[in-house]
């Protein structure tokens, strides 16, 4: 006690509270009255006589419920090998939920250590954040008192505790870690791929940061209900069972991936996050982005086979481009009060524009800085709380380079700029004279009201050199002389797409990378910025979807998943605009004569020694030609999905999603019931999903509006619900059903998922695909009657995205028509 009081406040929530007693010089107090406040979640304890400076104690006899909403304490619904239900406890406390479970000062900076121990039935398994040091049995009741060892000092929302039924692998890390995976019972084999990747990790981060994993054990677990994907509490990480499990038979290439990105990032919290902690929720991208970075250099470690900093610019970086063009984006780092607003926080930018932002800053300073400065970091802050500038600071130190005033204006600002070639001149001796200006990027094409300026590192390439030049832009304008470049040569800006900006030329420089893009002589990176940034200022009114189009044209030779991966991205969102448009059925067959020369080369069956990236593009173009429509396609999947519904001959985990929504399309009420079927005999979570996924690309909206009511019935877990709807409303034939179905039970939905992100996520995928103004009323009209609390940010930047497609197609919608019939024509 700072300060003489005769009161105590913390926070607590849904929790009813017996008695709280203070002890302090020999004396107690007992409180007298006990006031809740519900809005600002605390409880105070007032003593009715005051508590004088110094230590004191204090006791609170508390209980709460195992809730079902996926936070807290809560129980998860699972069913025993034999098929009867049974419940486990499991704990969700990020960001400000260990108040729901024990009254706490449930912050980030206010770390403690924690003794936990539990009463559990002697038949279920009990773990917590620290190893088991007692086991009591309590014969009167058949239970056991375990008690834990205690924890180092740690902020609330890393504490975790998990009571149920499981099976576990083990094995220990080079570094004499204890590490387990944990799964349902009957699965432990499915945990083998997770405990290899951790048991490897483990010591990559070590030699990495150059600090010991603080722990004694390392401990994953597979959670059936679980509304994030995974969660790095302290030695005991939770996760959703389809981001840890894998069944050798029926788990993807993608998945495994998946997999192995997800364990990388939540062991690397071990450090970043857990060790060192934000001060606070605004500093959460610290966290998150550090560690969406980090798993990509840990995967690339243990399968450079995988290719994944290719894969990093489609899966993070553009995706975070897109969402900060907005005018209802938000900075990186962003002032946060209330629990509702944090929730909002964990997307895009936090974790995808963090980690773009800190591979530009990696690739800046370079590697070995890079570590050196982690480790300073790491080393000076351990067991305490930061903020940005900690980071920043701990960097500068170890390269000498001016890493705050770069890194500032990327993470205090929202957006990013776009570098514009104003000009390209031909001088003599092989050199060429570019003319270059920076300007905020905006989504709907317009000035930035203010004149924003960044610290931009430029990195030029040509043919002849893939690092010709290599400077930092701090001025609006500026003259660039390049050096070896012939008169016909391309010249790209930022080589790698590596710089979180993006790039205009005029429409001759353009020209130029044609013939390197059609020989593939333009790296994969490159070949895929330049689309993407193409398609941006499509989007955005600076240039024409016809000539995008013809660009596009140049990479019909194109071999490289991540490559077809952009171009989808970018045909994906043309297709849901034009869907209820006249050029619908003519754009289907574009995309057809587009995908199927790719298609045709890879065939449908895995060829022996291929490479990991072909076997994720073979599902990925088969996948386009699906939603395209092609009959080819469609017939050969409707083939080999009938041998495995016979079990003739079971699909490869790669084709199934595939194959699905291929029967699917055009499929009737027994096609339905016959997925049901498979759904309901699987009891893999991957393969449910796969499947319920699947039910959205039915072409019947009655049979639509049953895959609604499935999604919302028993059947469906909470966590899994809200995917199935998003399903039905990316689907052109549901698209206006899935909206009136939340307008009609937004009630229901909102005591599910109120306060967390699941919420957010649905309400984006109904509503973004829109593409009318009076679509953009009704959204805006409905949210302004109907609070949804920590929505508000998703719901303002799906409303502006609506407005931009109205524009987008007033744009170009006749000219997008054109070209496409003049297509036609010229294949006949």
């Amino acid at each position: 006690i700072l300060k003489a009081t005769d009161r105590i406040t913390l926070n607590a929530l849904d929790l009813k509270i017996g008695t709280a007693t203070v002890s302090f010089n020999d004396q107690q107090l007992t409180a007298q009255d006990i006031q809740f406040d519900a809005g600002q979640e605390t409880a105070c304890f007032v003593f009715g006589a005051e508590i004088p400076v110094g230590r004191a104690t204090l006791a609170v006899d508390f209980s709460g419920e195992l809730n079902d909403k996926m936070k807290g304490f809560y129980r998860s619904k699972y069913f025993s090998p034999t098929g009867e239900e049974r419940y486990a406890g499991v704990t969700q406390f990020e960001a400000t939920d260990a108040r729901r479970c024990f009254p706490c000062w449930d912050e980030p900076a206010i770390k403690a250590t924690f003794d936990i121990s539990l009463v559990v039935p002697q038949n279920l398994v009990a773990l917590s954040n620290m190893p088991v040091v007692e086991e009591r049995p309590q014969p009167a009741d058949g239970s056991v008192h375990v008690t834990f060892d205690r924890t180092p000092i740690m902020s609330t929302y890393l504490v975790a505790v998990v009571v149920g039924e499981y099976d576990y692998v083990e094995d220990r890390s080079a570094d004499g870690v204890l590490v387990r995976v944990y799964t349902p019972v009957g699965k432990r084999e499915q945990g083998r791929f997770a405990l290899d990747v951790a048991t490897k990790v483990l010591p990559y981060y070590k030699d990495y940061f150059n600090i010991a994993y603080p722990l004694p054990k390392m401990d994953l677990i597979a959670i059936s209900d679980f509304s994030a994907g995974a969660m790095e509490n302290w030695g005991l990480i939770t996760y959703r069972e389809t981001f840890v499990l894998v069944d050798p038979e029926n788990t993807s290439l993608i998945r495994k991936q998946s997999i192995a990105l997800t364990v990388g990032h939540e062991i690397a919290h071990q450090w970043f996050g857990n060790l060192v902690t934000m001060e606070w929720w605004t500093h959460l991208w610290l966290n998150e982005g550090y560690a969406s970075f980090v798993e990509f250099l840990c995967v690339d470690h243990l399968f450079p086979d995988y290719d994944i900093w290719t894969q990093f610019v489609t899966d993070m970086y553009t995706r975070a481009l897109e969402l900060d063009c907005l005018r209802n984006s938000h900075p990186i780092e962003v002032p946060v009060g209330h629990p509702s607003e944090i929730d909002e926080i964990f997307d895009e930018i936090s974790y995808n524009k963090g980690a773009s932002v800190i591979r530009m800053l990696h690739h800046y300073i370079g590697d070995e800085d890079f570590k050196r400065g982690m480790n300073l970091y790491l080393t000076r802050h351990q067991y305490s709380n930061t903020r940005t500038e900690d980071l920043w600071n701990a960097l500068q130190e170890a390269s000498s380079k001016p890493v705050g005033a770069v890194m500032s204006t990327w993470i205090q600002r929202m957006g990013f700029p776009v570098v514009q070639v104003l000009s390209s001149k031909q001088l003599d001796g092989n050199r060429r004279l570019l003319s270059i200006a920076q300007s905020k990027f905006c989504a709907d094409g317009c000035e930035a009201p203010e004149q924003s300026l960044w610290l931009i590192p430029i990195n030029i390439s040509t043919p002849s050199s893939d690092s010709a030049v290599s400077t930092v832009l701090e001025t609006a304008k500026a003259e660039i002389t390049v050096e070896g470049v012939g008169e016909q040569d391309w010249v790209k800006i930022n080589p790698g797409t590596i710089g979180y900006y993006r790039t205009q030329y005029p429409a001759e420089m353009l020209e130029q990378f044609l013939p390197a893009i059609k020989n593939m002589t333009l790296p994969p990176l490159d070949r895929l910025g330049l689309i993407d940034d193409l398609f941006a200022l499509v989007q955005a009114g600076k240039s024409a979807t016809v000539d995008a189009l013809k660009v596009i044209d140049a990479y019909r030779n194109e071999s490289n998943y991540t490559v077809w991966s952009s171009i989808s991205n970018c045909l994906a969102k043309l297709q849901l605009l034009l869907a209820h448009t006249p050029a619908e059925k003519q754009f289907g067959e574009y995309g057809v004569r587009l995908y199927q020369p790719v298609a045709e080369k890879l065939g449908w069956d895995v060829k022996p020694g291929e490479s990991h990236l072909d076997t994720l593009l073979r599902s990925l173009v088969l996948g386009r030609l699906v939603s395209f429509g092609c009959p080819k396609t469609l017939a050969e999947a409707k083939r080999r999905f009938e041998e495995h519904a016979q079990g003739k001959c079971v699909l490869p985990a790669d084709l199934r999603s595939t194959c699905y929504r291929a029967v699917l399309k055009n499929g009737d009420l027994a096609t339905y019931d016959e997925m049901l079927r498979l759904y309901r005999a699987t009891d893999l979570h991957e393969e449910k999903d796969r499947i319920s996924r699947a039910l959205g690309s039915i072409g019947n909206v009655d049979i639509l509006r049953k895959v609604i009511d499935f999604a919302m019935s028993e059947e469906v877990r909470a966590q899994d619900a809200v995917f199935v709807i998003v399903s039905v409303a990316l689907n052109p034939k549901g698209r206006d059903m899935a909206w009136d179905y939340f307008c009609e039970h937004w009630q229901v939905l909102l005591n599910q998922y109120e306060g967390g992100f699941l919420l957010a996520r649905l309400i984006k995928h109904l509503t973004e695909n829109f593409s009318t103004e009076e679509r953009a009323r009704e959204v805006e009209q409905f949210f302004r009657e109907h609070d949804f609390p920590g929505t508000e940010r998703t719901v303002s930047q799906s409303i502006e995205t609506i407005r931009l497609n109205a524009d987008w197609m007033r744009r170009d919608l006749d000219a997008i028509s054109a070209y496409l019939k003049q297509q036609e024509n010229g294949q006949q």
